[in-house]
């Protein structure tokens, strides 16, 4: 009996020193490490700000090489970043949905893939005149996103860059732009909105995004030096394409079911034309191939039943 009550009273104190310390909150610390070969980072996690310091590219990582702050990734609130920074590295502030703000250096050239993806409490972004190119994915899923402003010097606009911010009512797209990705604004309230429709063509500035199948007649923008994968896959309705001379390359599956066209002519600019480009364009009755052209994926024209000349 009197062990019994000596282990109880042990018991009892135990569980007085111990239950405190399992039941209290997790202080605020803060950690730090590398981020580039010449960039560290510090990270408070009373405050949530995370601070960058150094000169050069960041380090890109993937879905199995995560930030080294990634598992502090719901503490970030703020992210300071140097005026020598280079580059946003792939996957940087993936899925950190606290941050609310984000200023870009001007010494930034490239922005990386999923750089920001699912940032969902980004409401604004100003992306400055030295960058030249936004990574596939760099904005995707970030909800809260309401205007996007994309500097002078961007050429290409990654697949899927602002795919699903729901919120995007306002983007501003500059001249320098000569590519933009699959769906890289699919699913935005500017996307939804028909006023930005213009004869089944979604345009920003002059740039066109995406056709719906009501499309009947698409000029390919002078500037536009590629047309991307799947870009008007199952536009039924189309029966007339122009290409411009600037065009380079036709993607996979571009024009693949467009079962309204009935003839194509390639200008020589263009050198390539993916697999599936226009497959099952059952209209088709003539095709017209210019003196550029060096590679045609494979099934290019299968299944064009009624295709009976190319040139």
């Amino acid at each position: 009996m009197k062990k019994r009550m000596v282990l109880i009273l042990l018991l009892l104190v135990l569980t007085a020193v111990l239950l405190p310390r399992l039941a209290a909150p997790a202080s605020a610390a803060t950690y730090s490490g590398s981020c580039g070969p010449n960039l560290t980072w510090t990270l408070d996690t009373g405050t949530g700000a995370l601070i960058i310091t150094g000169i050069g590219d960041m380090t890109n990582w993937s879905t199995d090489s995560n930030p080294p702050w990634y598992g502090y990734r719901t503490s970030i609130r703020s992210v300071s970043f140097p005026s020598g920074l280079t580059s946003i590295g792939d996957y940087a502030f993936y899925n950190c949905t606290g941050l609310t703000s984000v200023t870009i250096p001007d010494s930034v050239t490239s922005i990386g893939a999923s750089a920001f993806w699912g940032c969902t409490g980004l409401t604004s972004v100003t992306i400055p005149d030295s960058v030249t190119s936004i990574g596939s994915e760099a904005f995707n899923y970030c909800h809260g996103l309401t205007s996007v402003t994309i500097g002078n010097a961007v050429t290409h606009i990654g697949n899927r860059a602002f795919n699903y911010c729901t919120g995007l009512t306002s983007v501003t797209i500059p001249d320098s732009v000569t590519s933009i990705g699959r769906f890289a604004f699919y699913n935005t309230a500017f996307y939804n909105d028909e006023s930005n429709w213009e004869n089944g063509i979604l345009y920003i500035n002059h740039w066109l995004i995406e056709a719906k199948t009501t499309v009947t007649d698409l000029v390919i923008h002078a500037d536009t030096t590629g047309i991307a994968d799947s870009a008007f896959y199952n536009c039924t309705g189309l029966t007339s394409v122009t290409i411009g001379n600037a065009v380079t390359h036709i993607g996979y599956s571009a024009f693949k079911n467009c079962t309204g066209l009935t003839s194509v002519t390639i200008p020589d600019s263009v050198t390539s034309i993916g697999s599936d480009a226009f497959y099952n364009c059952t209209g088709l009755t003539s095709v017209t191939i210019g003196n550029g052209m060096t590679s045609i994926g494979s099934s290019a024209f299968n299944n064009c039943t009624n295709l009976t000349g190319v040139s």
